[in-house]
């Protein structure tokens, strides 16, 4: 068993069960207002039940017995007679303020009014609990704060910036309870209202808005005088005191644990004008001055102040002269404590009372522009502080500083012309006549390029470089990869002399060029700035432009020859146009090719370039590496020898030659290329000749079959087979036509040696010579991919009278096709088992299926439901194959 609970906490929640319910609230204790004031009556219900939104009554008693209906807010007819014309004035008047608040508002309060006023809710709860009505009793108290403005009247104060002024205003009360005043002085321009200082009634000074500051520096005070004077003082007036002031008397009451105000009165106690001071500066309007000497000016003052005032001077300088002074340069400040702050160069100086003087020393060109002054007037304030009582900026003086710049001319001259492409240019820019060569002034270079036109039409120039004032060069965008790349190159040779080179002139540099030659002057911080630019005369760069030409000719000195005789050619260069050229030479060769795709092609066999250095290009017999030859027999011709010729060098050959300039000592361009005649190697032979075949006994084959191919040469011409030997190569085009390249399947050269390219599939290549002039490939496991075009090629190789062999032209069999076939039966073997094992596993399976529903159809239905569960649990036996007799026995299974 458990513990019983404390006795008072069961009290508690038994007193919790009965006493709970709705509770209605009104303001505790009395309320206290002022005849002529507004009474605010907040009632609340809350611990209701129903709906959220709640009504109330509102009833009145001047003893506090037989209440008068006074207002409701859901019965129109609640009021009674009496009340009924101040609620139609909206004297009397409810504001709901929540579902379940409400206010009563009685505007204007009487000492009628004085009694006790009841709230009450009808009942929206299941079950009556709680409280449905409270009563708060109010007082009326007649007026008894009296408010007026302090003697001596002053309607209207006139002061002048930092002038101090006092306003006063006198305020009491004869309220028979205890309450306390308070009071806040108040300052209207226009229809704004602002807070100056006021005193709580709890006695605390509170500033208004923007007074803090002024308030604790003692310059704004509000001081008490007498039994009811309130006095406020301003030390320093400024110009945004102007305006009219009130003096706002609120009287309070300590209610409900706090305070509340009952009253409020105020007055127009004066109106205060500020008089502006009045404050002028002046400065002379222009003035010039020579470079290095010293600027003088004066800042003069004129004001009606003859007090304790102090000037701040200020001067400014601009560029222009609409300058404000964030964005003008500060030169000097004399402050009100008479300490200088200035620039370097730069003095102030006090001369008299309204006399102030800047001197600048050693004055440059950047010190022309508008000089201006600023006064600042200071008036001293309460606990040594100081305030602004007038400012004035004067007119601009505009200052022009002249300078001396020095005189110059400038001359430009090419110092090399180019005659061709690729020569050099040079171009000296020099300084001369120079009257005056001070140290404080360096001359810089500017290049520039202008194209030739016929026409008079204007022509931009375009910057090729510029040299800054500390000798930093700068490139254009026509120069500057050129100047990277070294062909630009810009330099200064002297004091007074500049000068630009064209490594390498192309057609495209052709024009006009001038330079423009810059004075710069030192300046007091050691910077440099242009003072003048003088331009020379153009400079016309140009040569009469032809084309080049390139002109060979070939020819054979021995026009007749034999095979395995030296073939020779000469080619003999002329050219024109061009700058002391070299030859670079190349042998070509033109053959006639018997294969399915070109009628011919161009061999490069041989080269010597223009520094005679010799490359085999695509000479690709090994067996006569040395066979070819070419050298420089003079400077414009060149021989080129063959030795011990073969028939499978018939063709056309030629000399293609490129003619090559100097261009910057070692390097070369190239001018022009040409091409000779043709010079023919061409057998005239009565030998024997060649055809080649192909045939198969197996053109179309199951895959995996062998395919087998051969290649028959046939010999027009009695040749001992002793004396003849072929290269075999074997080719297949994978495709029904012969619209793609050929593939290389397989070759066997003269030697007997066979190679046999790689291949992405299974199927594998032999290739032998199975007689004299037949050749046979085989395509062991054949693969769909190997259908298609097989032909084959032959290189006869022929042995001459004197023991040595000629290779004869490559020919060609034609084409035959091989078509690869699948084998139906074995491509559908396995698929077929597939689907014959899968019809079997699901037949069995519904079988299964199909025993279980049986039994559970039986099993609902026969009355013997213990019977049926035997045979169920002998199921899975039966279906392991095992036989089993059933016996009679009572089964203990549960009714299903």
């Amino acid at each position: 068993m458990g513990r019983l609970a404390p006795r008072p906490l069961l009290l508690a929640l038994v007193w919790l069960a009965l006493c709970g319910g709705r509770v209605v609230r009104v303001p505790t204790g009395s309320l206290v207002r002022v005849v002529g004031t507004e009474l605010v009556i907040p009632c609340n219900v809350s611990d209701y039940d129903g709906p959220s939104e709640q009504n109330f009554d509102w009833s009145f008693s001047s003893s506090g017995t037989g209440f008068v209906e006074l207002a409701s807010t859901w019965e129109v007819g609640f009021p009674a007679q009496l009340y009924r014309e101040r609620l139609q004035r909206g004297e009397i008047a409810l504001r709901r303020t929540a579902n379940d608040a409400v206010e009563l508002h009685i505007k204007n309060v009487q000492p009628s009014d004085q009694g006790h006023y009841k709230c009450s809710t009808p009942s929206t709860d299941a079950t009556v609990q709680g409280n449905y009505e409270d009563t708060v009793q109010v007082k009326v108290l007649a007026d008894a704060l009296r408010v007026g403005a302090g003697p001596p009247p002053a309607p209207d104060l006139s002061l002048r910036l930092g002038e101090p002024f006092e306003l006063r205003c006198a305020a009491s009360t004869a309220s028979p309870l205890h309450t306390h005043l308070a009071l806040l002085w108040e300052l209207r321009r226009g229809a704004a209202r602002r807070s100056v200082l006021g005193l709580s009634h709890d006695g605390r000074f509170r500033p208004g808005p923007g007074y803090e500051q002024r308030y604790r520096a003692g310059d704004v005070r509000l001081d008490t005088v007498g039994g009811d004077g309130y006095r406020l003082s301003v030390a320093r007036a400024l110009a945004s005191d102007q305006g009219s002031y009130r003096c706002v008397v609120s009287e309070w009451i300590g209610e409900q644990g706090g305070w509340q105000e009952i009253q409020e009165k105020a007055v127009e106690v004066a109106t205060v004008l500020i008089q502006p001071t009045v404050l002028r500066a002046a400065v002379a309007r222009s003035m010039s001055v020579a470079e290095g000497k010293e600027l003088d000016l004066t800042c003069n003052i004129t004001t009606d102040r003859a007090d304790d005032v102090r000037p701040e001077v200020t001067w400014y300088f601009s560029r222009t002269p609409d300058g404000t002074l964030p964005g003008s340069l500060m030169l000097a400040r004399l402050d009100r404590d008479s300490l200088v702050q200035s620039s370097p160069h730069v003095a102030l100086s006090h001369v008299d009372a309204r006399s102030y003087h800047l001197l600048v020393r050693d004055v440059s060109k950047e010190n022309s522009g508008y000089y201006f002054c600023h006064v600042a007037l200071w008036a001293p304030g309460h606990n040594r502080s100081w305030h602004k009582v007038a400012e004035a900026r004067s007119a601009p003086a505009s200052v022009d500083v002249t300078r001396l710049e020095p005189d110059y001319q400038v001359y430009l001259n090419a110092s090399k012309v180019p005659e061709f492409s690729d020569d050099l240019t040079e171009l000296e820019c020099r300084i001369v006549d120079m009257k005056s060569s001070e140290a404080s002034v360096r001359f810089t270079v500017s290049w520039y390029y202008r194209v030739n036109r016929r026409s008079d039409d204007a022509v931009a120039s375009e910057l090729l470089a510029v040299m800054n004032g500390d000798w930093t060069l700068k490139y254009g965008d026509r120069s500057k990869q050129r100047a990277q790349d070294g062909d630009f190159i810009f330099s200064k040779e002297h004091t007074d002399t500049f000068s630009f080179r064209i490594q390498r002139t192309t057609e495209e540099d052709r024009g006009n060029y001038y330079c423009v030659v810059s004075a710069w002057t030192k300046q007091r911080n050691d910077s440099w700035v242009k003072s003048k630019d003088v331009f020379s005369k153009p400079v016309n760069i140009f040569w009469a432009s032809e084309d080049s030409v390139l002109v060979v000719k070939a020819r054979q000195p021995k026009p007749f020859f034999a095979a395995g005789n030296t073939f020779e050619m000469t080619c003999k260069v002329s050219s024109k146009n061009i700058k002391s050229p070299r030859y670079s030479v190349l042998i070509t060769a033109e053959k006639p090719v018997g294969d399915l795709t070109s009628p011919n092609e161009t061999k490069y066999i041989i080269s010597l370039d223009q520094d005679s250095v010799v490359k085999l290009e695509n000479w690709t017999d090994a067996s006569r590496v040395d066979g070819v030859v070419l050298e420089k027999v003079q400077e414009d011709e060149f021989r080129y020898r063959m030795y011990q010729t073969q028939v499978s060098d018939a063709g056309l050959y030629r000399c293609m030659v490129t003619a090559w300039s100097p261009v910057r000592g070692s390097l070369w361009r190239e001018a022009a290329t040409s091409l000779s005649n043709p010079i023919e190697i061409d057998f005239q032979t009565a030998g024997p000749i060649f055809n080649a075949s192909v045939h198969s006994d197996t053109p179309s084959v199951i895959r995996g079959d062998l395919i087998r191919l051969f290649c028959i040469i046939t010999v027009e011409g009695a040749l001992d087979p002793d004396d003849m030997a072929f290269d075999v190569s074997w080719f297949a085009v994978h495709s029904f036509g012969l619209d793609k390249a050929p593939v290389l399947l397989s070759s066997l050269d003269r030697k007997g040696i066979v190679t046999t390219a790689e291949r992405d599939w299974k199927s594998e290549l032999s290739l032998e010579r199975v007689s004299v002039l037949e050749f046979l490939l085989q395509v062991h496991g054949s693969e769909d991919q190997d259908f298609g075009n097989y032909y084959c090629s032959v290189t006869p190789w022929v042995k001459s009278p004197t023991g040595s062999w000629q290779k004869e032209a490559e020919i060609y069999s034609k084409p035959i096709f091989v078509t690869v076939k699948m084998d139906v039966l074995n491509a559908f073997k396995y698929p077929l088992l597939i689907g014959v094992g899968l019809s079997t596993v699901i037949g069995l399976l519904s079988c299964l299926i199909g025993w279980d529903l049986a039994l559970s159809l039986l099993c609902m239905s026969s009355p013997e439901r213990g019977h049926v569960y035997q045979h169920m649990a002998l199921l899975p036996t039966a279906l392991s194959g095992r036989t089993i007799t059933n016996t009679k026995e009572t089964s203990n299974l549960p009714a299903v």
